[in-house]
């Protein structure tokens, strides 16, 4: 059986279940949850944010 040891060390193993990410035109990613489809959140850096699956264009 897979488990995610050591607890505690804030490390996740596996994406991010209902969420998804895409790039906007000015380069910045953009989170958004699956279910309502609605913006979540924006990285301030131009990095793509860990564990969360990308959308295909």
């Amino acid at each position: 059986m897979a488990v995610n040891r050591p607890y505690g060390d804030n490390k996740r193993v596996g994406a991010v279940r209902q969420r998804s990410q895409t790039q906007m035109s000015n380069g910045t990613w953009v989170k958004r949850s699956t279910e309502t489809g609605r913006f979540m959140d924006v990285k301030s850096d131009n990095r793509p944010f860990k564990g969360v699956r990308k959308e295909t264009r």
